[in-house]
């Protein structure tokens, strides 16, 4: 299916779909309608303002928002002036925010007036030129705002007053227009950090055409539903995320849709958000999808609008598919993907019934092959191994991490692949089905957590000596996140939730274990390596009973 309008960078490419729409809704906030004429207005000044405070073409900026009518106009604006923008998730610590900082030389950070707090401690080693801050309820109208401060209903926090600081919603004030949008479509348009098996997230630059064409290709996926300008997306997914981007965020950059957000999960508004405006697409994780079975109210909802329902972020349980079409008579699409191929390498299509337990057709922009992990020769079809994923164009390396990007990229007969660690098998229909994982990688809650990161954070810890840390299936959230931890010899009174409390205040809450177990060693094998395999084969043994 072509696009409406023709694929350049994102500042054009929006534009063009901003003068076909003016008037049309382009996100619903908080019950306040944003047309295409005003977040394109927002975003230039928004822009202008970057590049008077000294932001120039290139540099790195980085996004420290929920999802919210901000975020579409920082991120926006961070592509009209021509920069970079890192978006990352809300719930990060000041360590996450220091590290990626650095990583990325950010020269400034958007965030909320909440986390300003963390955002000062950062600036202290990594001293930003512009913080632009902005409150949850800066940009409703005037009534919202005052019944939000006088009910207390909307929260905020204090931020100081210094030179480097500006209120976004002052920014978007201020008049001018930053220069006609001419980045290379080949350029950087941010840069996503994901986990993996390093002590530290890798960020993976995404060019504007990349994320432009992989965004229209998966908003397509439901083009035999509906118009895909009549698209109404109620983006769950967080817009920092990959998942967020490509089936949400997407539908304003290329089809004219409209999406809504909300800034953090909250089922009843979200059935709410359905009914009143008739969304027609809802993208969530599988955790997502149960809690709405398995609410109390959700029989005071009409969602009968919804048409296309996707699932993403880990593999769906089939008794959570079997039970939604049983409720609602509509399937859950599903699709696998990563931040590294830029979102789905195959989805469900919505023009036939798909066989239980598959995520889908490979998409035509990819390429797969599945090969056995260790000599990366092909298997036979039906046969588990490792996926590899091409494209053109495609993420070729991670930002400042050759390391791992010559452990994860590989060239095959003169094309470079991805290589996913994800264990899957392909039938001769040509579906895919996921096995297993071959990295050290935790899913949980749709994110991927680094097992190493957490725990070199424990090992930080003045009493730990070693540590391991692995994922545990579970039904409501993919697989909660367990360690086993060896205490130095001479300490005593050190209990589990000391050591759960020490990384709370390290990482982001999605990271932090949830059980801690304590062991007077750890397998290893002769020349030293931790043994994590051998670690979820006894967790597997203990549950089999």
């Amino acid at each position: 299916m072509q696009p409406p309008v023709e694929i350049t960078n994102i500042p054009e490419t929006f534009d063009r779909v901003a003068a076909l729409n003016p008037d049309k809704p382009a996100a619903w906030y908080l019950g306040t309608a944003f047309s295409y004429g005003r977040l394109q207005q927002m975003a230039d000044s928004f822009a202008a303002g970057l590049l008077r405070r000294g932001v120039e073409p290139g540099d790195r900026v980085v996004l420290y928002l929920p999802n919210c009518v901000q975020w579409l106009v920082a991120w926006l604006g961070i592509q009209k002036a021509g920069a970079v923008a890192v978006p990352i998730t809300p719930v990060y610590t000041p360590f996450d925010v220091a590290y990626i900082a650095g990583d990325t030389d950010a020269r400034a950070i958007v965030c909320t007036d909440r986390n300003y707090g963390y955002v000062a401690k950062v600036r202290k080693e990594h001293p930003f030129q512009t913080v632009v801050v902005s409150g949850m309820a800066d940009v409703l109208p005037g009534y919202k705002r005052f019944f939000g401060w006088a009910f207390d209903k909307v929260p905020n926090g204090r931020v100081g007053k210094s030179a480097h600081t500006v209120w976004l919603a002052d920014l978007i004030k201020e008049p001018g227009q930053p220069p006609a949008a001419g980045s290379d479509p080949d350029s950087p348009a941010e840069i996503i950090y994901t986990g993996g098996t390093t002590k530290h997230p890798k960020g993976v630059p995404i060019s504007h055409r990349l994320l432009l064409e992989c965004a229209h290709e998966q908003i397509s996926a439901s083009a035999a539903l509906f118009e895909v300008t009549d698209n109404m997306v109620l983006g769950s997914a967080p817009l920092f995320h990959i998942l967020g981007q490509t089936t949400a965020l997407g539908t304003i950059l290329v089809h004219g849709g409209t999406i809504i957000l909300q800034p953090k999960v909250n089922l009843d508004a979200m059935m709410h958000a359905v009914t009143t405006h008739q969304a027609t697409t809802f993208v969530g994780v599988p955790a997502l999808y149960r809690m709405i079975l398995e609410h109390d109210r959700l029989d005071q909802y009409d969602l009968s609008s919804l048409k296309y329902c996707f699932c993403g972020g880990d593999v769906l349980p089939q008794d959570i598919a079997k039970r939604w079409l049983e409720r609602f008579g509509w399937p859950i699409y599903i699709g696998y993907g990563a931040s590294e191929t830029v979102g789905g390498v195959c989805m469900s299509p919505a023009d036939r019934q798909n066989p239980p337990g598959a995520m889908g057709l490979v998409l035509p922009s990819k390429q797969v092959r599945i090969v056995e992990p260790a000599f990366l020769t092909p298997v036979e079809l039906g046969e588990s191994g490792e996926l590899l994923v091409h494209s053109e164009p495609m993420v070729s390396a991670y930002w400042n991490k050759p390391q791992e990007t010559a452990e994860a990229f590989v060239e095959l007969d003169g094309k470079l692949f991805y290589r996913t660690a994800d264990v899957v098998r392909q039938d001769e229909q040509g579906y895919l089905y996921f096995v297993d994982r071959t990295v050290d990688t935790i899913k949980h809650k749709g994110y991927r957590v680094s097992a190493s990161e957490i725990e070199c954070i424990l090992q930080d810890h003045q009493a730990v000596v070693a540590s391991c840390v692995v994922g545990i299936p579970d039904e409501k959230v993919g697989e909660r996140i367990k360690a086993y931890v060896v205490l130095k010899k001479d300490i005593k009174g050190i209990t589990g939730y000391d050591l759960i409390a020490f990384c709370r205040k390290r990482m982001a809450a999605y990271k932090v274990p949830q059980y801690i177990e304590f062991r007077d060693m750890l397998p290893k094998s002769k020349v030293g390596k931790l043994l994590r395999r051998e670690v979820r084969g006894e967790e597997a043994s203990r549950r089999a009973g």
